[in-house]
């Protein structure tokens, strides 16, 4: 991947193309080229509990690597742990990079993704591996529980 995390480089027109037709957005709105190149490169990685490489990863594993590597931001590596370290925010000022959790397998906060745009997210599913998934899908919808923004070491302390 291109440039340092955090920073904000632009996408292959390749890699824009996919997923914008995924999303059903304009290539011009596919603008973290960190991001995207990151999905693309684990894309169809099959889901294994507790795996953090490309023979298979969760959900909060992937979150973990996904928000390090593009964003430079450590997140705990649970979920339990990761859904105490965001911004409450409510489901219409969802951002880029921002969590989004859901009570799932009879779990309060069992599964994480990360949102992208367009009311679109990505995460680790346990039938199709890291994919891209509409946060209105009617299967997965009724499990949305929470999202938010991860909040820095920085943001902690700020104001204090």
């Amino acid at each position: 991947m291109k440039g340092q995390p955090g920073e904000v480089v632009a996408p292959q027109p390749s890699i824009a193309e996919k997923y914008a037709q995924i999303m059903g957005v304009s290539a011009s709105q596919i603008q973290n080229g960190r991001l995207y190149a990151f999905i693309d490169q684990w894309w169809g990685t099959p889901y294994k509990f507790g795996g953090q490489d490309h023979n298979g990863i969760d959900c909060s594993g992937l979150s973990q690597l996904l928000e390090q590597e593009v964003y430079g931001i450590t997140l705990p590596r649970t979920t339990s742990q990761q859904v105490l370290v965001i911004k409450r925010k409510y489901e219409d000022d969802l951002q880029e990079g921002d969590l989004v959790f859901f009570d799932y397998g009879g779990r309060q906060f069992g599964h994480v993704g990360i949102y992208l745009q367009n009311g679109y997210y990505v995460h680790a599913s346990t039938s199709k591996g890291v994919m891209i998934a509409k946060l209105h899908d009617p299967y997965m919808y009724k499990y949305f529980s929470r999202c938010g923004s991860v909040v820095t070491v920085q943001d902690s302390t700020a104001g204090k």
